[in-house]
């Protein structure tokens, strides 16, 4: 258990070595949307992204990676199957998943495939469950009609909901046996036990599509090098600073992305170092 800035700016460093110096296998089964993008991260932290999606050939793909990471934006009748088939796959063989949660705050369908996910949910294999807020409480049997993906303003982590937020991030990740990263202007993340807040990243990354897919895939690619909770907060960390550097260098939403996906395959520890902002709360918080 890492309980201090000192102690997880280490493991970062260590995760992020270990993934260039290893180059992994990280298979995507993402959205078409940000598929470019999400490929493009998992190259600049030092992974080998493969995209694969038909349901006849994930399970062969999964068991071969250094991690999963899943994502039910966009989803189709094909990607619902291969999400299940390389899920259960992956868990089997002991491979660490994370699923990003998208949407199920606003669809029953995709809820229901989250749900039939976590059924197949086998004890002790490493699992990352993302999601903002809204998509937390719809999991925890919270009511619908959040307008389309992103949180209902309300339930944005701010002082007067904190308490509340942390006992329902704790609650999820004992009830699943799971990191829970609950992601927003401050990223929450948590084992059950341990809290961690990060306040990196900048108001522009809200500005392009696709940034949640990506820290999806970054936290994948650092959970084929480190536990799910350090490499959480440390894709959290990574993916936060890149866009506080690209917003500096940029002029508009086009070339912030271009300035953004730079700073991550640019990004040394100094930056880390000196820009990292992460704090932990008292088991008992």
């Amino acid at each position: 258990m890492l309980r201090d800035r000192d102690e997880m700016l280490k493991e970062i460093c260590r995760i992020r070595s270990a993934v260039q110096e290893k180059a992994p296998l990280i298979h995507c089964i993402t959205n078409p949307i940000s598929i470019h993008d999400c490929a493009n991260v998992v190259l600049a932290a030092g992974g080998r992204p493969m995209m694969a999606e038909h349901p006849a050939e994930v399970e062969e793909i999964t068991v071969t990676a250094g991690a999963l990471a899943l994502n039910l934006g966009n989803i189709t009748d094909a990607r619902r199957t291969s999400i299940l088939v390389a899920g259960k796959a992956a868990m089997e063989h002991r491979i660490p998943v994370i699923l990003d949660m998208v949407g199920i705050g606003c669809s029953h369908f995709r809820k229901e495939i989250t749900e039939e996910f976590l059924r197949r949910r086998i004890p002790g294999a490493p699992l990352v469950l993302k999601g903002n807020m809204s998509e937390l409480k719809a999991l925890a049997g919270g009511s619908f009609g959040v307008s389309g993906v992103d949180a209902d303003p309300k339930d944005v982590l701010s002082e007067s909901n904190q308490a509340e937020a942390v006992r329902l991030a704790k609650a999820t990740a004992k009830a699943y046996g799971a990191v829970v990263l609950a992601s927003g202007k401050t990223d929450l993340i948590t084992d059950g036990g341990q809290v961690c807040l990060i306040d990196n990243g900048c108001e522009m990354m809200g500005r392009i599509t696709g940034t949640g897919c990506m820290l999806n895939v970054l936290t994948g690619t650092y959970m084929s090098a480190g536990n799910p909770m350090a490499a959480a907060v440390a894709a959290c960390v990574v993916l936060g600073i890149s866009g506080e550097i690209a917003s500096v260098h940029c002029c508009g939403t086009g070339s912030f992305q271009t300035a953004f996906q730079d700073a991550l395959s640019c990004m040394g520890d100094g930056d880390i170092r000196e820009r990292m902002r992460v704090s932990f709360l008292r088991m008992e918080e």
